[in-house]
């Protein structure tokens, strides 16, 4: 529950003995079947220097134009690295979609920061993408082969192709 409201970067005070401990969890396991928490790991911290922690992304609304040409929002990356004070670190980056079309992509760089925080890694990354879906229909065969329906043949005469619309050699 803890896990939930609050974050996993929350920082926690840890008491040992009569002392007491800034920390933030570091990794947690669960049972493989019923996904209860069987360990948590923690991560001393001093509440002063910036630390780099992982941050959940969270994709926010709908977009409108990706939807009406058949694409679909596709984030490539579930988190990221940030580098922050432990007052700042945020428990989520909300990165919002409403605006992507089809041939928009969403980089590391263009992810909005709050104060205080800052992103690792290469601001020309890709953390958003759009997937687009396109049939192609193949030439009829004359006659279906031996030992097959003409359902099947129809079934193989169609072809999904699913291609990215990631433009990495394009700048904006």
């Amino acid at each position: 529950m803890l896990f939930r409201s609050a974050g996993l970067n929350t920082v926690l005070e840890l008491e040992v003995g009569s002392d007491k401990y800034p920390a933030i969890i570091k990794e947690v396991q669960r049972d493989p079947v019923k996904r209860n928490v069987r360990h948590v790991d923690f991560r001393q911290i001093s509440l002063t220097e910036t630390i780099t922690v992982h941050v959940p992304l969270h994709l926010k609304g709908t977009a409108k134009a990706v939807l009406a040409e058949g694409g679909l929002v596709d984030p490539v990356v579930n988190s990221i690295d940030v580098r922050a004070t432990a007052a700042n670190i945020p428990n989520e980056i909300v990165v919002d979609v409403t605006n992507m079309t089809m041939d928009s992509v969403v980089r590391l760089g263009d992810l909005p920061m709050p104060t205080g925080v800052t992103v690792v890694g290469d601001p020309e990354f890709v953390v958003v993408t759009v997937v687009t879906t396109k049939i192609e229909e193949v030439a009829p065969a004359a006659a279906p082969a031996e030992g097959r329906s003409e359902e099947h043949t129809s079934e193989l005469q169609s072809r999904v192709d699913i291609s990215y619309a990631v433009f990495c050699l394009k700048k904006k």
